[in-house]
């Protein structure tokens, strides 16, 4: 008899999980197929990642980044994006946003950081870069919270 069947807590816990983590997975679907960037998508989940303190996310999403053809340069340039001329103005009103909604306890969201990106989205790309910065926070919670190891994370191969 396995740990988990012989616990019934435990195995009460991984079921509970597992269903949490469909309920995640569905809203991380969502995100990859709204139609946003996947470029875009992996700053967004970078940068969150870099604010949260996810050394798991900050390592996927970097490896991810770089097997679907990101640069170094702007890999590197993430944490310090304003200080550098690697993104475009659209990249760079969302990363802005991404800081914004993650820090939302903190600075609300201020009103420059909406008109800027609502220059370069449209009311249905400012839903979805808003749902794709709830789910990056909401993994890095998940794996900062568990514990996940650093490291351990392999890039799916492009088909």
């Amino acid at each position: 008899m396995n740990a988990v069947a012989a616990c019934p807590s435990q195995q009460n816990f991984h079921h509970v999980f597992l269903f949490a983590f469909r309920a995640q997975a569905g809203l991380e679907s969502y995100v990859r197929n709204s139609g946003l960037e996947h470029s875009l998508l992996h700053l967004i989940k970078l940068r969150a990642s870099y604010l949260n303190g996810c050394g798991y996310c900050v390592d996927m999403h970097t490896k991810d980044a770089r097997a679907e053809g990101e640069t170094e340069q702007r890999l590197y340039a993430v944490p310090l994006w304003r200080e550098t001329p690697f993104f475009t103005p659209r990249e760079r009103a969302a990363v802005a946003w991404t800081e914004a909604v993650t820090e939302i306890g903190r600075t609300h969201v201020p009103d420059d950081v909406y008109t800027e990106a609502r220059a370069h989205f449209t009311e249905l790309e400012m839903v979805n870069l808003t749902m794709a910065v709830i789910a990056i926070n909401g993994w890095n919670r998940l794996a900062v919270s568990f514990g996940q190891p650093v490291g351990s994370y392999e890039p799916r191969r492009p088909a």
